[in-house]
């Protein structure tokens, strides 16, 4: 049976925020929910002022100790950061677990790595935020034969011997993530050997990004309606109407507020957004703070080095059409036809897919440019590999060599010049 859960959204007057204050509620029961927790209620708390000791009044607290007891809530979470000295005045004051958006998020991330390179970055920021709390976690500490005055005083011994376990931890850690990294490095140069453009699919948690992966890939990859259900980077290989192939990527969903412990393991995720030859930003457009979300991805895009592209507009994919009543729709489409970044489209249903991969294959175009090249009549996986990369113009065979106008990305045309030796560019 799943814990009882109660869950906390204190709403601090002066923060501006542009999602009401039931919306990140809302988002925070998610979470709870998305590590199989049973939330028996949830509320709004307002709170005029931070308390350092307690975060929110007293007067909540009283109010809420006694419906905790009887509901026998095994957890309250609190949708803020906490500092432990919060936490555990907390924890004493309802006689339960309580834990902060960051403690929560690090469970989901938990549940869901795959990768060596996301488990063991998920461990890294567990035992970051560990160390920061090991006042509040080791609560045996008072029993600890103290060590002399200077030490400071009952347990100060242990908790020194804890922190240099962590610590060592921290850094064999380190250590592995390092040599995955090379790996994982290798191997995306050997990918980029076979030079197939990467379109990369990015957007708010639970916008449906990979259940419209799967439509367009006919894979199976996790996709639930379920906040942080995919971790992991999946990619696949998808053929557009015009035959083109191209690699499609599937990232992990962004959240405001990503706790700063795991800002590594997010951004280690999302290396094929950076090299991405196309960035689609899928939104949830049938989503309430659908604007805010979008804002919160903007943001992170930033941050990850994607100023030029995010200031100069994304490609939209604006999703879950099918949620939308017939003037939503309307007013969606029209938008849609008056910009030339949007494609509304359900990826439950398909609708409006074949116009996206359409746009996708015309934009492949717009970056591609004719190639005359020529090469020894015997080579012919030469010729193999120009006709699978690119749109063959035109052809000239002779005794000794091949000649032909071949149109192509400049990206993957540099790549195929430098991988084969016996290619040579005429013009």
């Amino acid at each position: 049976m799943s814990a009882y859960a109660y869950v906390l959204y204190p709403d601090l007057k002066e923060k501006n925020e542009l999602r009401s204050a039931d919306a990140r509620l809302d988002e925070a029961v998610g979470l709870a929910r998305a590590i199989d927790l049973t939330i028996i209620g949830a509320e709004v708390v307002p709170v005029r002022e931070i308390k350092p000791s307690t975060y929110i009044g007293r007067g909540v607290m009283d109010r809420l100790a006694p419906m905790f007891k009887e509901k026998e809530i095994d957890v309250v979470i609190m949708d803020c950061a906490l500092t432990p000295v919060q936490q555990r005045n907390l924890e004493k004051a309802w006689q339960t677990k309580v834990i902060d958006r960051t403690a929560l998020i690090l469970e989901i991330f938990g549940e869901r790595a795959r990768t060596k390179e996301g488990v063991l970055q998920v461990e890294l920021a567990h035992l970051t935020y560990q160390r920061s709390r090991l006042v509040r976690s080791w609560t045996h500490l008072e029993r600890q034969r103290g060590g002399a005055g200077f030490l400071g005083g009952p347990g100060e011994t242990q908790i020194e011997i804890d922190r240099r376990i962590i610590d060592d931890k921290i850094v064999r850690i380190k250590k592995e993530l390092e040599q995955v990294k090379k790996t994982r490095s290798l191997q995306r140069r050997a990918r980029q050997k076979v030079p197939y453009p990467v379109v990369a699919l990015v957007g708010y948690t639970n916008a449906g990004k990979s259940t419209l992966f799967n439509k367009l890939t006919k894979a199976d990859v996790f996709a639930k309606d379920l906040l942080f259900a995919t971790l992991d980077p999946t990619l696949r290989e998808i053929r557009l109407p015009s035959g083109r192939r191209v690699i499609l990527s599937d990232t992990v969903g962004f959240i405001s507020d990503l706790p700063h412990e795991l800002v590594a393991a997010f951004r280690a995720t999302l290396e094929e957004v950076v090299e991405a030859d196309i960035i689609l930003h899928v939104r949830d457009c049938s989503h309430p703070d659908t604007q805010a979300q979008k804002q919160d991805v903007e943001a992170v895009l930033k941050d990850l080095g994607l100023k030029e592209e995010v200031d100069a507009g994304l490609k939209e994919v604006l999703n879950k059409i099918d949620l939308l009543d017939d003037a939503e729709r309307q007013a969606l489409f029209q938008k849609a036809k008056e910009k030339d970044r949007m494609w509304p489209v359900s990826a439950l249903t398909g609708e409006g897919l074949d116009l996206l991969l359409a746009h996708i294959d015309e934009t492949m175009n717009a970056t591609q440019r004719v190639f005359r090249v020529r090469f020894p009549v015997e080579k012919g996986e030469i010729l193999a590999k120009l006709y699978e990369r690119g749109s063959v113009l035109k052809r000239k065979d002779t005794d000794t060599y091949i000649e032909i106008d071949v149109v192509m990305p400049e990206g993957a045309f540099g790549q195929l010049m430098e991988n084969t030796p016996d290619l040579v560019f005429l013009q």
